[in-house]
């Protein structure tokens, strides 16, 4: 049997011509593309097509991990985040919009040899899992996009703020997290958004400063591209989605109003929507709400 290896954290692994040999809760890189984590059920017991979970800006697949083990377990399927482009441990490239991003999910899907696959995405995940859907409705199961709707809108949320902050941090050289928490202090009063934020920071080997893992520069100008949606309401009669889909939302969002419905029903026209008590951080912020409204869609499908 041929087999080439693959390293993970210091284990290696083997894949062969027939596939892939996947460890629960491994984080694997398949270079020079997307890095991921693999969440399996217990015994391996699965009854259904996996799921990619997708991330929002400014996040990866460590913000998943908790929901992922959950999801795995209730739903008996392998749950894989992935850290999207300039995120994470997965490359940089100068250009960042939804599209792109569409394209390096399906890639991924096609190295790890997986026919149909379910989606879940949150913020900027949720717009590139909608994009995937619509270029590509044949590979994906079902779709569950999070806080976000299929519309140019403007972001909602200070995100050029925070990009001049984490800037601002690297400009001062600090070597103590501490430090660059209270740089954005100035930025953003928030202590959980600040703590996400932080998610990214790392010790440059070079002379032992903290600098964000993420390419600020590419991701603060790409916050356009961001806030775009790569089809408008015109374009629904071409571009549909007519597998099964639940739109969950925060109740204290902004970002998905009932004015949107109208939208997400052209593009999506099976769509369904769950609300949650929380703001645009809904899984973070009321993580299990969310998996009771996941778990009863996935299981209805059944």
């Amino acid at each position: 049997m041929l087999c080439r290896p693959i390293f993970s954290r210091g284990v290696t692994t083997l894949r062969s011509s027939t596939g892939l040999r996947l460890f629960s809760s491994t984080t694997q890189r398949l270079e020079p593309d997307l890095s991921y984590q693999v969440f399996k059920p217990e015994k391996d017991e699965i009854t259904r097509d996996p799921i990619i979970f997708l991330h929002g800006l400014f996040g990866s697949k460590q913000n998943n991990r908790s929901i992922s083990r959950a999801l795995a377990r209730d739903l008996k399927c392998e749950i894989f985040t992935v850290d999207l482009r300039n995120h994470g441990h997965s490359f940089h490239a100068e250009e960042h919009n939804y599209s792109v991003m569409a394209e390096d999910v399906v890639k991924f899907m096609q190295q790890l040899k997986l026919k149909k696959a379910a989606l879940i995405g949150h913020s900027m995940g949720a717009k590139a899992a909608m994009t995937v859907a619509l270029e590509t409705p044949s590979l994906v199961s079902a779709l569950v996009p999070v806080d976000n709707a299929p519309l140019n809108a403007p972001l909602k949320s200070d995100f050029g703020k925070y990009v001049r902050g984490m800037q601002q941090v690297e400009a001062a050289k600090v070597t103590k997290q501490s430090d660059a928490d209270k740089i954005l202090q100035e930025y953003e009063e928030s202590l959980p958004i600040r703590q996400f934020l932080l998610t990214n920071l790392i010790r440059s080997p070079d002379d032992q400063t903290m600098k964000f893992r993420v390419p600020l520069s590419v991701l603060g100008e790409s916050l356009a591209d961001m806030a775009d949606f790569p089809y408008r309401e015109a374009d629904a009669s071409a571009k549909t989605y007519d597998g099964p889909t639940l739109f969950v939302r925060g109740t204290k969002s902004r970002y998905v109003t009932d004015e949107a419905i109208p939208v997400i029903k052209a593009f999506f026209p099976r769509a369904q929507i769950a609300d949650v008590e929380a703001g645009h951080w809904l899984i973070s912020e009321n993580p299990e709400p969310f998996r009771l409204a996941v778990v009863k869609f996935f299981k209805e499908l059944s």
